[in-house]
């Protein structure tokens, strides 16, 4: 792996960080004995052993390897963990942005300013995992220079925060108190953003800087609804919001689709993943149930690995189901589990023997990543099975000539698109080809923005001043109605429990032809659009 601005590494990087001025000795002198009469040989022997031992001590100390990746970036475990302003690059293909978020920081600080950071997982092991990473950073990026260079100056200036709490989030809790002190410092840390992945230490982490650390935090691509606040919990977690629909409101949203097209429950079976330490499966799945009651069969079941973006041996047990599977009535199957898991089925199901049977998999908001996917067999897309899942944002959703009037816009999803194209050179760029069909661009965009209107919203009477953590919690409430946020992928209008109201979900398949996604429809977790310039909350 290579880290753009680092000088050396290990015992190199911290031998070249000694200072040289004169001769170095091994340790502390002593001083001439007078008066004494000559040691005796137990004496000097002790006194052999202490100096060796000090002497021993320095030597180690200076040759030990160097745990330091870069200031606040430690090594554990292999990787390079912690928090750094862009100076510090993660990964290879992370360089050219976390250059640009460098460049971009330097500037803000010069000006009154507040800090943002995005916390995930930033060394990923697998190329489909790292472009997903690489996506939810450029996203963050292009919301940074887009406050900074395209907001008519309006202040504070933002600051951009790279956090990385390891690649199975190990080191959340030092990641998480590490940000949480740049709260009361000059980086003035106003908000954690952009939370990547629904599993237990996901929560943990948000639990730890909202109730405890009371940081703002604002969840990407978190839709697991068992993370956040609501009726019965309505301080569950204390600052959190999110900017996309939870697992249920995309299974309801998939539901009125799914009616409309006449759907039948009597015809649909669920996969479902066992494991009860991952939000994400245990929320799909149950919303799943309540989409398909009256299916003639019982889930099919499978358990995978601890860390779920290993493949462990679980096509062995997709083999198995799909002979099952062809001997049942269903032709619909949703998919409760992960985008390894789930492409591993999807292969499975391609090679099964009931090839005259046409199969339909409906899955959730993680099936993102699957176009990038390099183990895909898109064949098994071109033998009657077809994959549509429930996403978040498509360039064709909002510009398309049927577009819906309300619930988002063509001119808010073409702010980002543009800049979005800009970011191959100067001034915007170089970031890297910037992808928005997978939508994780645009949901760490719109987490982003979602921070800057409330931080900027309460700017707006005291010149630019910084607001305090309690003012951008409290600047939540106001998030809906005149006051939403316009998102590349729609309105966010918050509800009084940091959950976005009736939020569009692009319905989208994976085409076979050109290996990419395709835009279906619109769906919506209430069954209609909201009204025109509208977007409350009804009551309870």
């Amino acid at each position: 792996m290579r880290f753009a601005g680092s000088r050396a590494s290990g015992p190199q990087r911290r031998l070249a960080g000694r200072r040289s001025a004169g001769p170095r000795s091994a340790g502390p002198r002593f001083g001439r004995l007078r008066n004494r009469g000559p040691l005796t040989k137990g004496a000097a022997a002790l006194l052999a052993l202490a100096l060796l031992s000090i002497g021993g001590w320095a030597l180690y100390d200076w040759l030990r390897p160097d745990r330091t990746c870069a200031s606040g970036v430690n090594r554990r475990g292999g990787e390079c963990v912690g928090v750094t302003d862009g100076g510090f690059s993660f990964a290879g293909n992370l360089d050219e942005v976390s250059a640009r978020i460098k460049a971009e920081n330097d500037s803000a600080a010069r000006a009154p300013h507040v800090s943002l950071a995005i916390m995930i997982p930033m060394t990923a092991a697998e190329p489909f995992e790292q472009r997903k990473v690489l996506s939810e950073v450029q996203g963050m990026y292009l919301a940074q220079y887009r406050a900074n260079h395209r907001s008519n100056d309006q202040t504070p200036k933002i600051r951009l925060l790279l956090a990385n709490p390891g690649r199975d989030h190990t080191y959340w809790p030092e990641v998480s108190d590490d940000l949480a002190r740049r709260a009361a410092t000059k980086e003035n840390l106003r908000a954690v953003v952009a939370f990547n992945v629904s599993v237990r230490a996901t929560q943990q982490a948000i639990a730890r800087l909202t109730n405890e650390r009371h940081i703002p935090v604002v969840g990407g691509a978190v839709t697991a609804g068992d993370i956040g606040n609501s009726a019965a919990h309505p301080d569950a977690y204390k600052g959190f919001v999110r900017v996309l629909p939870t697992t249920r409101d995309q299974a309801a949203a998939l539901k009125y689709f799914n009616e409309d097209k006449g759907m039948d429950p009597k015809r649909s079976l669920v996969v479902e993943d066992l494991r009860q330490d991952d939000n994400y499966t245990v929320t799909l799945k149950r919303a799943f149930h309540e989409l398909t009651k009256g299916a003639p069969r019982a889930p099919e079941q499978y358990r995978s690995p601890a860390d779920f973006s290993k493949e462990g041996s679980t096509s062995n047990d997709f083999h198995q189901m799909v002979n099952t599977i062809c001997n049942s009535p269903a032709r619909d199957i949703y998919f409760a589990g992960r985008p390894v898991q789930l492409r591993q089925f999807i292969n499975e199901l391609g090679t099964r023997a009931c090839t005259d049977k046409q199969y339909r998999v409906v899955s959730g908001y993680a099936a993102s990543t699957l176009s990038s996917d390099e183990k895909l067999n898109w064949d098994a897309l071109r033998g009657g099975v077809s994959v549509e899942y429930a996403s978040v944002a498509h360039p064709d959703a909002w510009t398309s000539p049927n577009a819906p009037a309300t619930g988002g816009s063509k001119a808010a999803y073409e702010q980002l698109s543009d800049l979005a194209a800009e970011a191959a050179h100067k001034p915007v760029g170089p970031v890297g080809r910037v992808e928005l069909t997978d939508s994780r661009a645009v949901t760490t965009h719109d987490a982003a923005w979602t921070a800057i209107t409330a931080i900027r919203n309460n700017s707006r009477n005291g010149s630019g001043a910084v607001p305090s953590l309690d003012q951008v919690r409290n600047a939540w409430l106001r998030l809906h109605g005149a006051d939403k946020v316009e998102g590349a992928s729609g309105w966010i209008c918050l509800d009084n429990y940091g959950n976005p109201y009736d939020k569009a979900v692009p319905v989208v398949r994976l085409d076979p032809r050109t290996r990419s996604v395709a835009f279906v429809g619109h769906a919506w977790p209430e069954g209609g659009k909201p009204p025109a310039e509208d977007c409350t909350a009804r009551g309870d």
